[in-house]
């Protein structure tokens, strides 16, 4: 059985990298101790502070879409309300 990757690209606006920061790194204890995560790390672009990844590992995508309607990213999608200016996902497979 292959393993669910996640890539998933956050663009802060400009005036809100901060707290958008702040709310995706609240974001990492919680989902690590979520089953089926096998790897959850948050990456800040050394060019473009406003420009965050994740990149995610997950057992299963029905894993992954339990976590996906977890509280404490529905918290963190109210915080961010507004703060976003571009959110992409790409589910992926390993190809061998």
């Amino acid at each position: 059985m292959s393993h669910l990757t996640i890539v998933a690209n956050i663009i802060a606006k400009e005036d809100q990298i901060e707290l958008v920061k702040k709310e995706l790194l609240k974001l990492i204890e919680p989902t690590k101790k979520e089953e089926g995560c096998i790897q959850y790390d948050l990456h800040q672009d050394n060019e473009d502070s406003s420009c965050f990844m994740f990149f995610e590992k997950w057992q299963s995508r029905d894993l992954w879409q339990t976590h996906m309607k977890a509280q404490h990213l529905s918290d963190y999608l109210k915080a961010t309300e507004g703060a976003i200016e571009e959110f992409v996902i790409n589910e992926m497979t390993h190809v061998n």
